[in-house]
């Protein structure tokens, strides 16, 4: 949206008739790769009916910035909440990548698996 934190540089450009705006935004360059949504029982109550976002992490930016796995509540309107980090860890404090998430996917016991293609794992979270 223009102006928003995603792209501050367009703050005077005007925005189009009938534009239908994103719920949620991610920082720039993070590329967020695979979404899923949860339906299981395993974690608590905040976490059901919300869905997880893999975020792949930057490539190009000065200062390292993604791989971790958000959460984004669904409201009871359907319309998103605001997005949380949920898993991390995979880059370090001096920008060095230990995994790269890129998938997520719920299993039917209720745990979530994470794949991270910079380390060929799957991770699964109970």
């Amino acid at each position: 949206m223009a102006g928003s934190p995603a792209a501050p540089d367009l703050k005077d450009l005007k925005e189009p008739a009938n534009a239908v705006f994103p719920q949620v935004e991610f920082p720039a360059h993070q590329a967020q790769l695979g979404m899923a949504f949860y339906k299981g029982a395993m974690f608590p109550e905040k976490y059901r009916n919300g869905f997880f976002v893999a975020s792949h992490g930057s490539w190009n930016r000065i200062k390292a910035s993604g791989a971790h796995v958000d959460f984004v509540p669904v409201n009871a309107d359907g319309t998103a909440g605001k997005p949380e980090v949920f898993a991390s860890g995979w880059l370090d404090a001096t920008g060095i990548y230990k995994g790269r998430p890129v998938d997520v996917a719920p299993m039917k016991d209720g745990s979530l698996l994470i794949s991270a293609d910079y380390v060929g794992a799957i991770y699964r979270v109970t």
